[in-house]
Parts: structure tokens; C-alpha cells; sequence
């Protein structure tokens, strides 16, 4: 089905080594017979020991200094000696291929996104201001760095609020993108980096979310709904436990957003079902693969990166029905979410260990690729033993392990060979 004469490659600019996205698409590629290449910040990540890479670039890249990463992507690009998809995992590397991209076109397959748009749609404020222009239904949100202008909003819609960075694709030193703020008190601690943030009244009702890809003509296909069950932090954070639910309405008013932007690529986008309405309202839109993409496949195993590398190549996409009731399980995250949930009384054991039974895949565990899920264990052990007793750490970046490398300039990129010469 996919065109085993095109590989691609995984572009991840953040430093979280326990990324598992980038993973997912190594794996769903690589086993369709994909040369699959990754950028890689340490030999040791998880990801970087996949049987399905073929390549690895060791190279921590900074985000922040775009016309580097464009001049080393270009050597890694001379380097495979092909034209390859370039498959970005995080906000940073959307935008910066939204804005830069041009100049690599004539080595890498990606879509062409209105120059400003991701930028627009990855911003907390900027996204909730083109909600307003667009006429959806918006959640009521205020961005400040000013502590007593959010304390006044915080009072006028009552506690929790929600905190959120206002550019959670910039470094700000292992803050979470999101928290959740059940008083003034800890208003005041969101408030003590001095980072602006954007306050937003807390919504009852259930998570959902949206993934799809979009073609040239902003036609999303195929496009995925689910519901969030777990997440880490609890009910702020990433999925730890998801359910592929087939929901026409949500898919249809996202497919009419989706063409109203004139959205192209690989999108996924968090919503919360208002219980006081019963109305989508859209909290996030990241405009680049999800973490949790493997959740969602159709009836022909076609996920968001296989569709990507199919209309990159000029092959169709199938237009099959997803297959509802799949499930996908985060193995390191879900332990921690799961006592999260204890703690508030939202979850007991028995629920939780009941909860794991039939899950279709797991985001590190694999019989057919072992090695990652070994290695996250082995980090994540060697995280544990290292943190100081009592002492609680954000979960965002994950901070250097055993054989990480300290981080690499754009001007020396160390391209390893897995599977065969790169």
C-alpha cells in the first residue's frame, strides 16, 4: 500500500526522551515497509533503539535558532540521498516548518500550511481569539502575566481555573503546558516564574479528542474521534488511557473547521463536552501528529502517518470506517495517573486493574520490538532512584539519563546507521 521507495523522517525537537510519538510513527511506518530515519537526542532514548529505525541523527536541536536545524536537516536530508516525508512530533518543528519550510522542499514531502496558521492554532491565546472570530464555542479564558488580573479572573469565574502556558512549544525550564489551579494560593505559585500565562474557566463534562489528516484541499481523511479516559496529570494532561468512540457530530463540526482554516497535515485536537450543554468546545488544537496517534487506525490499518506518507507520495487514502472501541494504554504515564486518581477518589484498584484488561496496543510495550519498552523502564528506574526523597518534580522534559549527551549544535550532526548504510 505504501510506497516502500520513499522513506521518512521522524522530526523531534523537544527533549523529553519519553516521547512516545515519535515511536509510534517509527513503528507504524516501519512495519509497512517504510525506511524510517529519527532525530534522536541520545543513543539511549527509548525510540532511538526501535528494530524498525533505520537510521539515527544523533542531534539535540534547538527550536529557537530555526535557519541551524533547516541547515542540518538539509545535511540529513543529502545524507539518506533520497527524497524522504518529513513527519514533525511537536508544536515546534509545525511551525517551524510552516515558516521555513520552503527552502527544504527539494528534499523533504510535507504539507504546505498558510505560513502563519500553526502558530495561530499551537498559542493558548491566539488559538481562543480565532475561536471568537470563528463563531465557536469558546471556553472563557483570559491571557496576563499580571498575578492580580488573574486572581480577579480566577474570582469572577471561581476555582479550579485552568493555567496554561501561552507558548508551551518554548522552553520555560520544565513548567507543564497545563495545570489545573484550585486556589489562590497556588494561582499565586502558577504565577512565581514570572511566565504569561492563559487562565481558562474549568469546563464539567467528559474529554474527548480529534485526530485526522488533511489533504490539499483541507479534505480531513481520515479523521478520528475518542474519549480520554485517564490522563497525567490527572484531567490537565496527556492521555494515559484512550478509547477510539465514533462521534458523526464532532467529526462533522471539525471537518467544517478544518476547511474553513484550510488545514493541511496531521492535526490532533483536545475537547471537552460541555455537561451544561452538551456542546464540543475545542481547548486545544496541536497542529502536528499526536502522542496517543495509534489509538485511531480504519478497517484498512491506515493511522494519520500512514495516511501522511500515502498522500505525500500521491497515493490515495482509503476511505474506511475507523475501528471503534480500540483502546491504547501509556504504560509509564497511566501508573502515575492511576494513583493520581486514587488520591482524589475518582479511581480504586480493582477499577484501575479492571480498566487494563483488553487494551489493543500499548504506547512502549511490543513483542515484535522489545527494546524500547526496556529502555523506558530502565530510565524511568534510574529517574526514580535519583529524585530526592519528598521532593516532587514536574513531568514534563524529562531530565538527562544515563548516556545522554549533553546538547549538540546544529553544525555537528552524528548520523548512525541501524539497519544499513545512511
Amino acid at each position: 500500500m505504501l510506497d516502500h521507495n520513499v522513506p521518512a523522517v521522524v522530526l523531534k525537537l523537544d527533549r523529553n526522551v519519553f516521547h512516545h510519538g515519535g515511536l509510534g510513527v517509527i513503528r507504524s511506518l516501519g512495519r509497512a515497509g517504510v525506511e524510517v530515519y529519527a532525530v534522536c537526542e541520545d543513543p539511549l532514548t527509548p525510540a532511538a533503539r526501535s528494530r524498525y529505525l533505520r537510521g539515527r541523527f544523533g542531534w539535540l536541536p534547538d527550536a529557537d535558532q530555526p535557519y541551524r536545524v533547516l541547515s542540518a536537516l538539509a545535511r540529513i536530508a543529502e545524507r539518506i540521498g533520497r527524497r524522504a516525508v518529513l513527519i514533525p512530533t511537536d508544536d515546534a518543528g509545525a511551525i517551524l516548518l510552516a515558516e521555513h519550510g520552503p527552502v527544504l522542499r527539494r528534499w523533504f514531502s510535507f504539507p504546505m500550511q498558510p505560513p502563519d496558521l500553526p502558530r495561530r492554532l499551537a498559542g493558548k491565546a491566539s488559538l481562543a481569539a480565532l475561536g471568537r472570530e470563528l463563531g465557536l464555542p469558546t471556553v472563557d479564558s483570559v491571557e496576563t502575566d499580571d498575578p492580580v488580573v488573574a486572581r480577579e479572573f480566577a474570582e469572577r469565574v471561581g476555582y479550579p481555573v485552568v493555567a496554561k502556558l501561552a507558548a508551551p512549544w518554548r522552553d520555560t525550564g520544565g513548567l507543564r503546558s497545563t495545570t489545573i489551579v484550585r486556589d489562590a494560593r497556588a494561582l499565586t505559585a502558577a504565577y512565581a516564574a514570572g511566565v504569561p500565562l492563559l487562565l481558562q474557566e474549568y469546563l464539567p463534562g467528559s474529554d474527548w479528542f480529534f485526530h485526522g489528516y488533511c489533504d490539499a484541499d483541507s479534505v480531513c481523511r481520515p479523521a478520528f474521534t475518542g474519549r480520554k479516559h485517564r490522563s497525567y496529570p490527572p484531567h490537565a494532561g496527556l492521555t494515559s488511557l484512550g478509547e477510539c468512540v465514533p462521534d458523526p457530530v464532532l467529526s462533522g463540526e471539525m471537518a467544517a473547521l478544518l476547511s474553513r482554516l484550510g488545514y493541511r497535515g496531521i492535526l490532533d485536537c483536545d475537547l471537552r463536552r460541555d455537561a451544561r450543554d452538551g456542546r464540543f468546545r475545542l481547548l486545544d488544537f496541536n497542529p502536528r501528529i499526536g502522542a496517543q496517534f495509534r489509538l485511531f487506525r480504519t478497517a484498512d490499518g491506515v493511522d494519520v502517518a500512514r495516511a501522511a506518507h500515502l498522500d505525500l507520495t500521491g497515493r490515495p487514502v482509503p476511505d474506511s470506517a475507523p475501528v471503534a472501541g480500540r483502546r491504547f494504554l501509556v504504560e509509564n504515564y497511566d501508573t502515575a495517573a492511576a494513583l493520581g486518581y486514587l488520591r482524589r477518589g475518582e479511581l480504586d484498584v480493582r477499577t484501575w486493574l479492571r480498566s487494563l484488561r483488553g487494551i489493543d496496543e500499548t504506547a512502549w510495550f511490543a513483542a515484535d520490538d522489545l527494546a524500547p519498552f526496556g529502555l523506558m523502564c530502565l530510565r524511568t528506574a534510574w529517574r526514580a532512584a535519583h529524585r530526592p526523597i519528598g521532593r516532587r518534580r514536574r513531568s514534563t522534559p524529562a531530565r538527562p539519563g544515563p548516556g545522554t549527551a549533553r546538547a549538540r549544535s546544529a553544525r555537528s550532526v552524528e548520523i548512525e546507521a541501524v539497519g544499513g548504510t545512511v
